[in-house]
């Protein structure tokens, strides 16, 4: 992906791509003169969409006195090879340990979620779903289908396959830290 609001047709064979940087206009010079750049687009449009995503599924989910963080918890749980600790379905969320312990602590109290000791290692709690837990994410699921099924409507198998390729990419770099580029 260009960067700096340049092609990369300027970085062909040869090309000082110094040169050409500093020709082109930085994305902060571009953004703040009220223009964009495919890049900048992108990634403001992944910001928006989850965040709208996200509101939309709490205001849905709000009545049942469940939420999205709630729903993606279940979800990791129930998905989860068995057994799986406190800490691999907090890195599965890629959240921190103490969200991802007041979030269990507030699904146990609503007996949603059962904690039980690792045999192995007594600091290890395995995490699995309650049957009120099970019947709550079946409740989620319910709600969210058809919220799903409008949000895709139209769209292929096949492009679904490519967009969540390019998210499961991006995520990947993003859990990588974004290591710097290799030098040209």
């Amino acid at each position: 992906m260009a960067s700096k609001g340049h092609s990369a047709a300027h970085d062909g064979p040869g090309a000082n791509t110094d040169a050409a940087d500093a020709q082109q206009p930085s994305n902060f010079e571009i953004y703040r003169q009220g223009g964009s750049t495919p890049d900048i687009m992108l990634t403001v449009a992944l910001v928006l969409v989850a965040r709208r995503w996200r509101a939309l599924i709490d205001e849905r989910l709000r009545p049942l006195g469940q939420s999205s963080a709630r729903m993606e918890a279940l979800s990791a749980i129930v998905n989860a090879p068995d057994p799986s600790s406190q800490v691999v379905i907090a890195n599965r969320l890629r959240i921190e340990g103490p969200t991802m312990t007041r979030m269990i602590d507030a699904l146990s109290r609503d007996g949603l979620v059962e904690r039980r000791t690792a045999p192995e290692d007594r600091r290890t709690r395995y995490l699995s779903l309650t049957q009120a837990g099970e019947g709550a994410l079946e409740e989620i699921f319910t709600t969210t289908d058809p919220m799903r099924e409008r949000l895709l409507e139209g769209f292929s198998p096949e492009d679904l396959e490519r967009v969540r390729e390019v998210l499961m990419l991006m995520l990947a770099r993003l859990d990588a830290g974004l290591p710097e580029a290799p030098a040209a």
